[in-house]
This record gives C-alpha cells, sequence and structure tokens, in this order.
C-alpha cells in the first residue's frame, strides 16, 4: 500500500514547467522539482524517510548552483566577502599546520598524508553510502576499510620497504625479521585481499546483490583513483621534501591565485561544469604560478634539510652533497638591463628550469582535477565532499589537484632529474635488500680477494 504523502502538489505542473523551460538553468531545476514529485508519489512506506531527506540535502546544494550558472560569477557575488574571510581563516590554519609538518620532517609529513588519505576515504565511503541497506548488512562498512587498509599495507610496503631494511641493519634478529617481511609482502597483501573477496561473496543478502556489488565496485574505484594517486605523495617526501612541498605549493598558489583573480577581475565563465571558474582567474593563476616556480624552487633549493633523500626512517638533521641540480651557477645580466637595476649577476639553480614544468603543470593541467571534481559532484548532486574545512568543504575538495600533481611529480622526477646509471648506493640498497647477512659477509670477503688480486697484479 502506498500512503498518502503531506506534501502539497502544485495544482498545475506543467504550467510550472513551461515557466521554468525560458532558460537552460530552468530546465535543469525544473528536472529536479518534478523528479521530486514523482519520487514522492513512487516511494513507500519503508523508504520514504530516508529518500526524501536525501533528496533535499542533494536539492537545496545543488538548485543554488543551477541558479548562479553563467550568471552569478564570483566577482558579482553579494556574499563574496564574508566567504573570502571564512576561507582565509581557514587557509592560515591550514598552512600554519603545514609548515608545522614541513618542519618535523619526512615521517610526520608521510604521517600527515596517510590521515589526509584516511579522511578523503571516509567521505568517498559515504557518498554512496545508504543508511537504510547497511543496517541490514551488519559487518559490511567494515569491508570498505579492510580493502583500504590491505591497499594501505601493499602500496606503502613497496615504497618504504628499502627504508625500513635500511633503519633496521644494525640488530640482526631485527633485520632478519624485517627482511622475510619484505620478500614475502606481495603474498601477504595477496591473500589479505583474497581474504577480503571471500569475505563479500559470504556476505552477499537476497535482494541486495546490485547495492553490495556497487559498493564494492565503488571502494576499488577509490583505492585506484584516489589512494593509489596520493601514494605518490610519499615516494616524492623520500626523494627529498623539495619534491613534495614544491609542488604542493605550487598546487596551493595557483588556487589562491585563481580565487583572487576570479574575485576581482573574473568576467568570462571558463568551463561550465565549473561555473565560478573565470578565463580571467585561470590566466592570472598560470603567470603566478609559473613566475612562483621559479622564484620558490632558488630559495627551497638552497636548504639541506628539503633537498636530501631520506634513505632509511630515522628522524634525524639531514646533510648531504647537493650535486649539481641543486650547486648555484652564476650568471652575468646583459647590458641592456637599466642601471638602475640593482643585480648586476644572478644565481640561478638548475632545478629551477625543472620547476618552470612544474610550474606549467600546476597551472594548465592539474585543474582539470578540480573540473574532475565539480563534475563528480554533480552527477551526484552534492554540493561538497564533506564540510570538515570551513569554507572549502571536505578534505577530499581541497586534494583533487593535488593528487593528479603528485602523480605528475613523480614520474617528472623520476624520468628527467634522476640519473639512470648505475650508482654505488643503488648497488649496495640492492644488496642489503635481496641478500641475507651471511650471503653480504660472503660478497664482502670476496669482493675484499678480488681487490686484493687486481692491486697485486699492478
Amino acid at each position: 500500500m502506498q500512503r498518502e504523502n503531506s506534501f502539497n502538489h502544485p495544482s498545475s505542473p506543467s504550467a510550472r514547467l513551461r515557466h521554468r523551460r525560458r532558460s537552460n538553468e530552468g530546465n535543469e531545476i525544473c528536472t529536479i522539482e518534478y523528479n521530486f514529485l514523482e519520487l514522492v508519489n513512487e516511494v513507500t512506506n519503508d523508504d520514504c524517510c530516508w529518500k526524501a531527506i536525501q533528496f533535499w540535502q542533494s536539492y537545496y546544494g545543488i538548485v543554488e548552483d543551477l541558479k548562479s550558472n553563467g550568471s552569478h560569477l564570483l566577482v558579482n557575488d553579494r556574499n563574496k566577502y564574508k566567504s573570502m574571510l571564512i576561507r582565509a581563516y581557514s587557509s592560515v590554519w591550514m598552512i600554519g599546520g603545514f609548515a608545522l609538518v614541513i618542519y618535523l620532517g619526512h615521517l610526520y609529513i608521510m604521517a600527515m598524508v596517510v590521515v589526509i588519505q584516511i579522511f578523503m576515504a571516509r567521505e568517498l565511503f559515504n557518498l554512496l553510502r545508504r543508511t537504510h541497506e547497511d543496517r541490514q548488512l551488519p559487518g559490511f562498512r567494515s569491508l570498505n576499510w579492510y580493502f583500504f587498509f590491505t591497499a594501505m599495507f601493499f602500496v606503502y610496503g613497496r615504497l618504504l620497504s628499502q627504508r625500513l631494511v635500511n633503519t633496521v641493519t644494525t640488530d640482526k634478529v631485527l633485520y632478519q625479521l624485517v627482511s622475510s617481511l619484505v620478500k614475502y609482502q606481495m603474498a601477504i597483501c595477496y591473500f589479505l585481499y583474497i581474504a577480503g573477496f571471500m569475505w563479500f561473496i559470504l556476505t552477499l543478502k537476497k535482494k541486495m546483490y546490485k547495492y553490495q556489488f556497487g559498493q564494492y565496485a565503488w571502494t576499488h574505484m577509490i583505492l585506484i583513483v584516489v589512494f593509489t594517486q596520493s601514494s605518490f605523495t610519499v615516494a616524492n617526501i623520500f626523494e627529498g621534501i623539495f619534491w613534495f612541498l614544491l609542488p604542493a605549493t605550487l598546487i596551493v598558489i595557483n588556487d589562491i591565485a585563481a580565487y583572487f583573480f576570479g574575485f576581482f577581475f573574473g568576467r568570462t565563465p571558463l568551463i561550465k561544469i565549473s561555473p565560478k571558474k573565470t578565463w580571467e582567474g585561470f590566466i592570472g593563476a598560470s603567470v603566478t604560478t609559473i613566475i612562483s616556480a621559479f622564484m620558490l624552487a632558488n630559495i627551497m633549493g638552497r636548504f639541506s634539510w628539503l633537498t636530501c633523500p631520506r634513505k632509511d626512517l630515522s628522524t634525524g638533521w639531514l646533510h648531504c652533497d647537493p650535486g649539481p641540480m641543486f650547486t648555484p651557477e652564476f650568471f652575468t645580466l646583459p647590458g641592456w638591463i637599466p642601471t638602475w637595476f640593482p643585480w648586476k649577476d644572478v644565481t640561478i639553480l638548475r632545478v629551477q628550469w625543472h620547476a618552470i614544468c612544474l610550474g606549467l603543470f600546476a597551472s594548465i593541467i592539474a585543474p582539470f582535477g578540480g573540473f574532475f571534481a565539480s563534475g563528480f559532484k554533480r552527477a551526484f548532486k552534492i554540493k561538497d565532499f564533506g564540510d570538515s574545512i570551513p569554507g572549502h568543504g571536505g578534505i577530499t575538495d581541497r586534494m583533487d589537484c593535488q593528487m593528479v600533481m603528485a602523480v605528475f611529480s613523480y614520474i617528472y622526477h623520476q624520468s628527467f632529474v634522476v640519473s639512470q646509471s648505475i650508482t654505488v648506493e643503488s648497488i649496495i640498497d640492492q644488496v642489503l635488500m635481496n641478500l641475507t647477512f651471511e650471503e653480504q659477509q660472503l660478497l664482502f670477503t670476496k669482493l675484499g680477494q678480488m681487490l686484493q688480486d687486481r692491486l697485486f697484479l699492478q
């Protein structure tokens, strides 16, 4: 039996539709309102409450955006100054906390990334969560987190295995234990995943198959698209904080510059899927980001704490040979420079030319991660992924471009910055990684004998 609902139906829905069809925005709003009336007519006693609540949450969040599409640009927003103050207040706290974590070092930065990944996963898991179905599937929500932490064990195990081995080389028992764990880590992760797969099959319940398989696919999409991409951030950290800090800072600068250029000068809409983005903001932010990349690389590249790679999981201070990438080179300015200019020559680091490439990507390509997120939110009829950051939305709303940038930074560093030739350090790493303690002693003895024989022949 369908129950009579208490909602007031319009006396003439068709007239209301005709009135709203005067513009594209009106058509979209009309479709939402019409769908709601159809929903009210079709829902049953059991699911009326949660479906109605779910609809109204998305309705009020999306209708205002649809009304503002193409007309309420940020420059014309009456509440823009209040919004700017809220965003600025949250940004100051985030930047301050971020600076503190950077000062504490590699392990603390990695911990921050892990916490961010957990919050992102929570926001995305909740996006398709239905309380009504979850009540009938006790323990099913835990399966999502089981797969998440299994993926975390696999990815971080692969990224940090060598550094973990380097950390425990002084303790023979612990070294053997860690070496065995590293050797069989892939097999352990595989059987953990298979156990989760069997857990999922055993929890399948009649009339819930579609929801359960949808959640299974959604969980794996999160692991592949979100978790795996953001994990490249950790790889960048241990290559040197510089390769994490500079790309992340460029995304922040680009975001802030785009906001302020759009705030004061934005008149021309950039892309329909994100109606408050403007060409003025995009171009102004691009120029600002590229200039900032060149200047910040010169500043950051002078601190060994930021440029030295971390070969283990210790927290001590780092000192290393900066190498040619971070060695200053002096250039004399050409004669056409005005005489009043205070500098006659400048120092430039080689890494600054690479920083321009990072700046170009951060300003032109990385924003498409934000556009993707905007389209994703519109597909699910939500305004933000969460509300954990006042004025910004959720953690995922702030990390959409960062994930794209993290992958590019790692690939760029490995392809164009890191020397591809065999080095003594890489050989030692392979020895420590793949040989037992006894095999390493045997290698040391044989290598010593070979060197002695060669010296004797000379």
